[in-house]
């Protein structure tokens, strides 16, 4: 009888000592239609009835999510955008607990504009402090953003950098031959296959999108490089007006 106590009770140790596997069946994997069921991409309503500019998205999925609104990304089951008056395409990309990916496009419409985009300048909203000027070609410093070492423009903070702000340059008197180089103070580039990231700046109003990879090599905290964006001008001449983002 003792023999037998102590065999059972050894068992019992063996099972107690079996790790407890957790069951994650139900969220390890979902379709993309529960994955659409769960998500919610809406413009809110101007008072003519018409779509507002302001585009929400949200999951209820289990899932780790980021967004495409507009050409700008955001992480998170919650993102939410200003936008111009257009036709826009938002991408989600869901990542299940298995690690399948999912891809959902929600296809909106922005027909009036009912939260004003607020201008946040980086250079030139005084003409007369920060006057509009013409880059050297070459010279990497003309267009560097630093306190210190730039001719023209300030630093970027990190608000800036991890916020994924686009930035927008308006140009004048372009040639067309004019092209730009995109890289840090450091002469990085910022393409991961280590070729040379050229731009194509005309007269008018043109995007520059900050990105993870640039914050990573920019920005001074969240274990950036704080090195500096810097854009020089390869070929070509023009004006430089202004710099400045739009939320």
């Amino acid at each position: 009888m003792k023999k037998i106590f102590l065999f059972f009770a050894a068992v019992c140790a063996i099972v107690a000592c079996d790790p407890v596997q957790e069951d994650i069946s139900n969220d390890g994997h979902i379709t993309l239609d529960e994955l659409k069921a769960k998500t919610t991409v809406t413009v809110d309503k101007a008072a003519s009835g018409k779509n507002g500019n302001v585009i929400s998205c949200s999951t209820s999925a289990p899932v780790n999510a980021k967004w495409d609104i507009g050409g700008k990304e955001f992480v998170g089951n919650f993102a939410k955008r200003k936008m111009k008056i257009g036709d826009y395409n938002i991408i989600m990309t869901a990542i299940c607990a298995d690690g399948t990916k999912l891809t959902a496009d929600f296809p909106v419409s922005c027909q009036e504009i009912t939260d004003e985009l607020q201008k946040i300048y980086i250079y030139g909203e005084d003409p007369t402090a920060q006057p509009p000027f013409v880059p050297e070609n070459w010279n990497s410093n003309n267009m560097r953003f630093s306190d210190n070492e730039g001719a023209h423009f300030p630093f970027l903070s990190d608000e800036i950098y991890w916020g994924f702000k686009t930035l927008i340059i308006d140009v004048s008197d372009a040639s067309a031959d004019l092209e730009i180089r995109a890289m840090s103070g450091w002469w990085d580039n910022f393409n991961a296959d280590g070729s040379e990231t050229s731009i194509k700046w005309v007269s008018g109003l043109n995007e520059f999108q900050l990105t993870e990879d640039i914050a990573k090599i920019c920005a001074k905290g969240n274990d950036g490089k704080n090195h500096d964006l810097t854009f020089m001008v390869r070929s070509g001449t023009c004006t430089v007006n202004s710099v400045y983002y739009e939320e």
